[in-house]
């Protein structure tokens, strides 16, 4: 049970004042600070999110509440997503020090990590439209920014499609919150409940599906899913990584918050459920139809996160009518969030090879990024023991018990179909007949192709994130399914 606070209590918002305090003191500190010395902000950044993670910890063992005139909900929903935020942007850091240190941009690059985890944070707590609206920009216009850092044609393509699709969404979604607003006469989601009850369905409609469009946007979801595999192939890696993985946290967590408040008979007859499903169908069936022909590992994981966003949204769809929903939902964007990162920092770790054929002999040349590789792409797939599994296992449960068994069946073809595409990565990597030539030191290089970095080359702090990631991986896809079965009455209610 969720109490509403009429009061202001800045404590209760203390995991993202930590954010904000970070974003602002690395920016300004990294601005008076020479570019050698620039890791100093690198520490800011750190130790606002491991005092935000802490703040976050503490506020679970709290009752759940809605702060700020019941327009900010602080509950075990929002709990899970501070924490889920700070792991994946932490990560982020890491596998992006060798790229981003000493550069010209480094303390606005984490100025601008800690502002969109900030943002996208506040989205999954959004218990109001305006509240919502303004998570959306916070979370959207430093992912601008990111995505552009890189300064090369692909980026600068990539962030005009991203801000031109961002831009139309932002108005679609300020439409909807408009018309919501309207009809039930407030923006608070308890008025959302009682208020559109009565309202005229074709109304309501265009102001939830314009909401949704922004959220999906966010997610990177179908039909607004087009930056996505442009930004995993043009920005840097700390940024290709970050925009794949963190922003759709917070839009899916506050798609279901929307969603769960829409009266319980489908607001005026509309049936929300099934257009969630359609829309996790489309999701997941052409971000896996895309992904077959790709040859850029990231532009891959770019379309594969368009298809594992079609997996996210099957509890997403089941909003309200199963105590599974939520918890499957938080499940699996937490053993997500940690394969992506995990797939992403190899790719950090090896930036000249762009090809999946120039991964081959990794398993030889580099068998530590190569287990690791092997655990996120399989994790991916969906294989046990891996995290991702146990979040589609729980997916797929809250699916079936909410009704939709049909989309259960989709989701379980693409999921065998999606093995193909990721195998087109792995068997290069272990790969080492005669059509590879040996280097000096017995590297193995594709031919044409250019030669591996030494060993040593591979920055400490990179190879650490993609054990860590991997380590991750295989230990939540262990520990989350008894963790569920702990938390999911209480995450329920």
């Amino acid at each position: 049970m969720i109490t509403a606070m009429t009061g202001e209590d800045p404590l209760a918002l203390l995991p993202e004042i930590c954010l904000l305090a970070g974003a602002l003191l690395s920016l300004l500190v990294g601005s008076f600070l020479p570019r050698q010395r620039q890791w100093v902000a690198r520490l800011i950044a750190v130790a606002a999110l491991l005092g935000s993670a802490a703040a976050a910890v503490v506020a679970l063992a709290g009752p759940a509440q809605t702060v700020y005139t019941s327009t900010y909900a602080v509950d075990d929903a929002t709990g899970a997503v501070r924490l889920i935020v700070v792991a994946a942007t932490l990560l982020v850091i890491a596998l992006g020090v060798a790229e981003v240190s000493g550069t010209a941009r480094e303390s606005e690059t984490y100025c601008l990590l800690l502002l969109s985890a900030l943002g996208t944070v506040v989205l999954a707590g959004a218990h109001d439209l305006l509240v919502l609206a303004v998570a959306f920009l916070l979370a959207s216009i430093p992912l601008y920014g990111l995505i552009g850092l890189a300064r090369t044609s692909e980026a600068t393509e990539a962030v005009v499609k991203t801000y031109l699709l961002g831009a139309l969404t932002n108005i679609l979604l300020l439409l909807g919150v408009a018309l919501l607003a309207a009809l039930a006469g407030a923006t608070t989601y308890e008025a959302l409940t009682g208020g559109l009850a009565g309202s005229p369905a074709s109304a309501v409609a265009v102001g939830v599906v314009a909401v949704l469009g922004g959220l999906l946007f966010k997610a990177g979801g179908v039909p607004a899913h087009f930056w996505v595999p442009d930004a995993a192939q043009g920005a840097t890696a700390t940024a290709a990584a970050f925009a794949t993985t963190v922003p759709k946290i917070g839009a899916l967590v506050a798609t279901y918050r929307l969603l769960q408040s829409l009266p319980r008979d489908g607001a005026a007859g509309l049936d929300w459920p099934l257009l969630i499903a359609v829309l996790a169908a489309l999701s997941m069936t052409l971000g896996n139809l895309a992904a077959f022909g790709q040859d850029d590992p990231r532009r891959l994981l770019g379309w594969s996160t368009v298809s594992q966003v079609g997996y996210l949204l099957m509890p997403v769809a089941v909003a309200g009518r199963t105590d599974e929903a939520l918890p499957a939902l938080l499940l699996y964007l937490a053993g997500y969030a940690v394969t992506n990162l995990g797939a992403f920092a190899v790719t950090a770790a090896l930036p000249e090879r762009r090809t999946l054929a120039s991964y081959r002999g990794l398993a030889r040349q580099q068998p530590v990024l190569a287990g690791a590789l092997l655990v996120c792409l399989l994790s991916l797939v969906g294989t046990p023991p891996t995290a991702v599994f146990t979040g589609k296992v729980a997916a797929f449960t809250a699916a079936w018990d909410g009704g939709l068994a049909w989309l259960v069946v989709v989701a379980a073809v693409n999921t065998v179909a999606s093995l193909f595409y990721y195998l087109r990565w792995i068997a290069p990597v272990f790969r080492t007949d005669a059509e590879s030539r040996t280097g000096p030191h017995g590297d193995s290089t594709p031919e044409g192709k250019c030669s591996p970095r030494p060993h040593a080359t591979i920055g400490i702090a990179v190879r650490r994130s993609v054990v860590t990631a991997a380590a991750l991986v295989m230990a939540l896809g262990v520990t989350l399914a008894p963790l569920a079965g702990l938390l999911g009455p209480q995450l329920a209610h």
